[in-house]
């Protein structure tokens, strides 16, 4: 880890970088296996399946059979803990719903909004070392409140050709019937063109590494949507004398443990927190099962003194964590100046697991600084906002000549015709 104390604001740059490979290291893979899938479907993916998994399968797409043997092999505790996270955030996207908004913008002038889901949605579910099925719960909800018509679930399979139980368990209560053994770009571009098994969607969610995160951005290109550039998980935290540094330690190892490339900061106003802060993250680390994973991303963290609550504020904003956790006595200040975060957790009560899993809000949120840009998944990420307006005799009367006006001052003479030729009718 590296220690900075009161950095000059010309060096954040450096400071900032995330542990990312460039788009263009990697993205002739992703152009490549993009051109195999969208020529040869199925047989490409078998091909990256076995190149990339290990493993070759004779079916990718999961069997009722098999989803109804995962729900055997997944503990009633666990069934029990989905179900309270399920019941939370069905509870929280619930809340987000809107009704349609209408306005008379001038009398006989009708505008209205409403909103439609979109009809096919593709979910990129990471499997390997920690098979994200909470991930489901984060997606497959607000498609399902939203109405969305077609979900489509894909996942890498284990290198006996399975998906994780409690991924399929979890897709099944969440009304997710179409599943599929596959994984990283293949997946992705699987979704993007559709093959002989996997159907075509219209946008992209889900997390993944920098493979998978290059790949979602590279469907853009193909009339694709995505939910956001997300990829390699990071957590920034800010501190001071009234912080626990055992709770401090435990949520940056909580991130560490995602993978090697992801990052986790403190930046703290009481350099004394700092140092105690690492003796627990030592003591901590010893003690996980992932311990290699986490010591690797501990290596791209950072410990960063600011003498006063105003820079570091502005350093925490600059950055645009993707997870910010205040643990300061001055919650306040930094809970209204937040301008760029993914998710805030507020109060050393607050552990940002809390979000991953069970507390309602959504896990799936820009990183790499897309937090200045980018909200994180929401019910409206799968719903779209339509305009509808209806106009009478007495609107276009009102609004005519301002159209004719405006038409004519672009060129625009066809414009402007389409609306004299109905006022030359009424009057």
């Amino acid at each position: 880890m590296q220690k900075i104390s009161n950095p000059d604001k010309t060096s954040w740059d450096d400071i900032l970088k995330r542990p990312t490979v460039q788009i263009d290291d990697i993205e002739s893979t992703v152009s490549e296996v993009f051109n195999e899938v969208r020529s040869k479907g199925d047989a490409a993916l078998d091909k990256y399946t076995s190149l990339f998994d290990g493993v070759q399968l004779k079916n990718i797409r999961v069997t009722e059979k098999e989803i109804q043997q995962a729900k055997t092999l997944v503990s009633q505790s666990l069934k029990e803990a989905i179900n309270v996270a399920k019941h939370n955030i069905i509870a929280f996207h619930s809340a987000q719903k809107t009704g349609r908004i209408e306005v008379e913008t001038t009398p006989g002038v009708k505008c209205w909004q409403e909103k439609r889901p979109i009809e096919k949605v593709g979910l990129y579910i990471p499997g390997g070392t920690a098979p994200l099925f909470s991930t489901i719960l984060m997606l497959a909800v607000p498609a399902q409140l939203a109405g969305c018509d077609e979900v489509i679930l894909c996942s890498p399979p284990d290198k006996q050709g399975n998906i994780n139980p409690a991924i399929l368990y979890t897709a099944a209560i969440c009304g997710v019937k179409n599943i599929f053994k596959v994984g990283g770009i293949q997946a992705i571009s699987a979704m993007t063109f559709g093959t002989e098994s996997i159907p075509a969607v219209y946008k992209i969610f889900g997390p993944g590494n920098q493979f998978v995160t290059v790949a979602k951005q590279y469907a853009t290109r193909y009339n694709v949507a995505i939910d956001m550039p997300a990829g390699p998980s990071e957590l920034l935290i800010v501190a001071d004398q009234s912080s626990n540094p055992a709770y401090i330690a435990s949520d940056l190892l909580s991130q560490a443990e995602h993978g090697v490339d992801s990052q986790v900061i403190l930046v703290s106003t009481d350099s004394d927190t700092i140092d105690r802060v690492q003796d627990e993250l030592e003591k901590q680390l010893e003690d996980l099962p992932r311990k290699a994973i986490a010591g690797k991303a501990i290596e791209n963290s950072r410990f960063i003194f600011f003498d006063t609550e105003e820079r570091a504020l502005e350093f925490i904003n600059a950055y645009g964590p993707e997870h910010f956790i205040i643990t300061s006595s001055n919650e306040q200040f930094y809970s209204e100046g937040i301008r760029n975060a993914g998710s805030v957790f507020i109060g050393k009560y607050t552990p940002e697991s809390a979000g991953d899993y069970a507390s309602g809000t959504n896990h799936t949120l820009p990183t790499n600084g897309y937090a200045k840009q980018y909200s994180g998944v929401n019910l409206d990420s799968f719903l779209k906002s339509i305009t509808f307006q209806n106009i009478s005799k007495v609107g276009i009367k009102n609004i005519g000549s301002a159209i004719e006006l405006m038409a004519e001052a672009e060129g625009l003479f066809a414009h402007k015709n389409a609306v004299s030729i109905r006022l030359k009718d009424l009057n």
